[in-house]
Parts: structure tokens; sequence; C-alpha cells
């Protein structure tokens, strides 16, 4: 039957239930029997010590909560005996950025086939854009969706379509008649947004810094940008943010402004005409072999559960020191998924001011977060409790397992974009969809995703490989899971082992030969953040 728990760090006093474990039980770990006090469901922790009120729980090695409540040896820890609790940091108290690469022998001379763009970014997938810059246009935008997908047999009435046909009368039951593709490789990709005006205008500043970053991004060939034209996101303002992230930027990029054309057909009209002689050119761009090195990988997780931390997030940290060492570049992101770890963070800073921008960063969020009436602890959501993530700290010391153990070689904030080599962290909320978009408009090429409880969180430029906690998800919605991490919990597996499954998937699908599922599933979510506001 394998262990029935584990104790993750050396000095921890609470153990994690690998299974549902009955009251009574005994229960190894550390060659000590512990005798359950209650049932514990798998996930859950259980103290392996008496706690008194105001005593701290230890897990991961560092402090994720305090006692509010006794708890005897064998308890179960809960919401109602303990609270969330992390470490106040200040600065640094030692080096780690002291760090042997890691043996990638087996991947230093791997290449993907990927789009190489003029500035020697890569992009991992071919994709032309079309967004608008205020929410007025976002009805032309899904009129050019519907015209370009049904004309150019990306379109075809979907099983959900066929099924409700089969209750309508026969007369009623139309059949669409379906294009031949006409395109290659090349990807269209339609977002909108409920942004670019009203609200305050450092909304719409951030909004063009983020589209700006979209444009920018490797997997992007061009785009076609629709704007109404009295909106607070001119069209100045997004060639400014985008000649700030790319001074010699020189992909076909294609504006039509409502307000100077006249009507909205002749608009659509000139948007027909020009978009299609682009997208045809860009489709003849051709793959080429490069290194592992011009990958950009974002690392998030979503409907984490209590094995995340000993499982899937450790499989991304297993892979991001491997691209690290390879020369690639990471992203970490979720600032409020580091609360309870940052001493860690700034610890693993090469520059000491990137620690105390870390630190002036989180401060400054966490009071936005406060005076909108909540706070970091209000993190954990309603399923990630409910599978064993008790805490704010104990979620985020689980969460930072994703960035390995590499130096974090730079800090930055919404809206910029990451060049710099090595493992980058990227403030955004916890919010799956707000944090992958973020990600994907500092540069990701690909983005990482692990999941406890399952979610079909994508991107429309960047695929997103999901990674399940435990196997159990990944046989009950394996229409939306890439890999499955959960014969770790089993003993089955290694963290080694299902970290080299990851690498190899992610060479395939950067190289085009494998699609994501939430690819395949054409999960294209776009949401920008409302800064302050969201966790």
């Amino acid at each position: 039957m394998g262990k029935k728990a584990i104790k993750i760090a050396e000095i921890d006093n609470v153990a994690v239930a690998l299974r549902d474990l009955k009251l009574g039980t005994v229960v190894t770990v550390d060659n000590t029997d512990f005798n359950l006090k209650s049932d514990v469901q798998a996930k859950h922790k259980f103290a392996l010590k008496d706690f008194r009120v105001g005593e701290n729980v230890i897990m991961y090695g560092t402090i994720v909560a305090v006692v509010t409540k006794d708890i005897s040896c064998g308890g179960v820890i809960t919401t109602e005996n303990v609270k969330h609790k992390s470490t106040t940091v200040t600065g640094k108290t030692e080096d780690a950025t002291i760090w042997e690469k890691k043996d990638v022998s087996k991947w230093e001379n791997r290449t993907f086939d990927g789009y190489v763009r003029s500035d020697g970014q890569v992009g991992t997938q071919n994709t032309w854009l079309f967004f608008p810059l205020v929410f007025c246009e976002n009805k032309n935008i899904e009129l050019l969706k519907d015209i370009f997908e049904k004309e150019l047999g990306y379109s075809e009435p979907s099983k959900y379509q066929n099924y409700l046909r089969s209750f309508l009368p026969v007369s009623n039951q139309s059949v669409e008649l379906k294009s031949e593709k006409v395109l290659n490789d090349i990807k269209l990709k339609f977002i909108t947004h409920p942004g670019g005006c009203g609200s305050i205008r450092q909304d719409s500043l951030e909004l063009s810094r983020l589209l700006a970053g979209y444009l920018n991004n490797p997997n992007v060939a061009g785009a076609t940008v629709l704007s109404l034209g009295c909106q607070n996101l001119q069209v100045d303002v997004l060639k400014n943010s985008l000649k700030k992230i790319n001074p010699d930027f020189d992909k076909p990029l294609l504006i039509f402004e409502q307000q100077q054309i006249g009507t909205t057909e002749d608009m659509i009209y000139s948007a027909i005409e020009d978009s299609i002689g682009e997208i045809m050119k860009a489709d003849k761009q051709k793959r080429e072999p490069v290194p592992l090195s011009n990958l950009s990988v974002g690392l998030e997780c979503g409907g984490s559960d209590g094995f995340s931390g000993i499982s899937a997030n450790p499989v991304l940290g297993f892979v991001s020191d491997a691209i690290v060492s390879l020369g690639g570049t990471v992203i970490l992101s979720e600032f409020p998924e580091l609360c309870g770890i940052e001493q860690d963070i700034v610890n693993r800073c090469v520059n000491d001011n990137d620690g105390v921008r870390f630190l002036e960063l989180m401060k400054e969020y966490e009071e936005n977060v406060v005076a909108a009436g909540a706070g970091f602890d209000s993190n954990p959501s309603p399923g990630n409790i409910k599978d064993g993530l008790i805490t704010d700290a104990m979620k985020s010391n689980g969460a930072a397992k994703k960035a390995g153990s590499s130096p974090i070689v730079s800090v930055n904030d919404y809206g910029d974009y990451i060049y710099k080599k090595g493992l980058s962290l990227l403030c955004t909320p916890g919010n799956d969809v707000e944090s992958t978009t973020l990600m994907a408009g500092s540069g990701s090429n690909i983005i990482l995703f692990t999941t406890g409880l399952g979610t079909p969180t994508g991107n429309p430029i960047t695929p997103v490989i999901k990674v399940s906690s435990n196997s159990n998800l990944a046989n009950r919605m394996n229409d939306i899971i890439d890999i499955d991490s959960g014969e770790i919990i089993t003993g089955d597996k290694t963290i080694e082992e299902v970290g080299s499954e990851l690498i190899e998937l992610i060479i395939e699908i950067a190289s085009g030969n494998k699609f994501s599922k939430a690819t395949l599933n054409r999960q294209d979510d776009f949401i920008p953040w409302s800064r302050g506001v969201s966790l």
C-alpha cells in the first residue's frame, strides 16, 4: 500500500496524509509511530506533537500557521484550530545565489523547431492576433472572428451543436457548409476585454503595456487592431508602450480607427482586405531548429490541492532548474502565493535591490488588498481549503516549489517584458487567468500549469501545459490534463522521472508536433488584471 503519510522537511511538526486515514490508525513518520486522534482525509495535515495556543505550525521548514485552539498529537489541522501566519522579512539573511547548474547533459544538444523572429526571440507557435483598444470595438472583433474562422476553415459545428440539433425538428437541422482550410500553420486568435476607457487613466496605460507585450511575444507574427478613436487608450499610447518594450519592433501592425474611417462596413471591409494579405505572408514563415535556451517558460498553479506542493509543483521545479541550466528563461508569478516564502525569495535574489523591490511590491500589493477589505490570508479558495491548503502560507510554500532552487535574476512589475535569461519574478495576482494573461504579455512562449482540482485555463497566444497533482484528477478530467504527476504520491515514479517526461512534452509542443489539451480545446482565456482588486 506504500506510505500513509509524509513529512516534507526535517524540522516540520506536521505531516501530510497520502490517503484517507481513520481515527485510531497508527501512522509511522520518520520511524516514529503516531496514533491518529481523528479521521484525516488525504492531502490534509496532522500534528506530530501536542500544540498549545500560540505555537507555530512548521511545514516546508517554515512557519505556515499559528495555533488558535489546542491540538493533540495525531490530531488533524483545520481552519478551526489554526490561522495564517508567516515570518516577518526585512532583508537578506543568507546568500542563496551560489548555485550549481543541474546535470542537463541529455538535453544540452536538443533543439525545438520554432519561429525565429527578427529580434532574435523564438516563437513556439505562429499567431495572427486581433484585438480592440477599447471595449466599444469588442463586437467588431467578434464579427471578424466569425468571418475569418468560418471562411478559412477554422470553424465547424461542435459536437454540442450537433447534439442540440438532434432535438430540433428535421426542418431546422440545417447543416453548415465546412470551408476548406486554406492556411497552413498560422493560428488566428481574437481577444476582447472590458477596458481602454472609463475607470482611471492608469488602467488604460497598464492595458496598453500588456497589449504591447502580446504584440512583442515571439508567438505573435502580427496583429489587426481596432480603435474607436476617442478612448483613453489612444493609438499613440499603444505605440509608445511598444517602443519602450522593443524600439526595433517590425512586425506588421494593422490599425483601423472607426471614427476616422466612417461606417462599420467600411472599417470591416478594410480590415478584412488588409489582414488577409498579411496573414497569408506570415503563414509562409517556416519553423527551424533552435536550442532549448530559447524557451521562456511561465509557471502557474490553479485549483491547487494538498498534494500540489509535493508532486506537481516540485516537478515544475525540476523543469525550471533544467531550463535555467540550459540557458533559458523561467517566470514565477502570483505574488499573493509567495506570502510566507518571502525570506527564501529575498535570499535567492542575485541583486540585493531586487530583493528590496520584491518586498516593496509585496507590501504595496497587500496594502491595496487590505484597503479593498481583504488580505493575503483570504487567498486560499474554498476548494483549496477543502483539499488541504488551510492557510495562505501553507499554499504559498507549496506553490513556490514550481520555481526550483535557482537564483532569481530579476524582479518585475505588471507590464514589464522579460528578456533576461534565468529565473525572474513577475508581480501578478493569484487568479489563474489574470496571471497567465500577464505572463504571456511578459514574453512566455510556453506556460506550465499545475492543478490538483482541475481547471481548463488556456491562453490565446501561448500553449498552456497542464500537470495534475494526483492521478484521480488525471483520470477524471483527462480532457484537460497533459501530464499526471500522481504516481509520485504512490511512489511509482520520481519527481525527476515525471519532470523528464514533461521536458520531452515541452519540446514536442514547442515544435508544433503535439498540442496541449488547452490548445486543442481552444481555451483562449484573456483577462487583464484590475490592479489592487484581485488576489
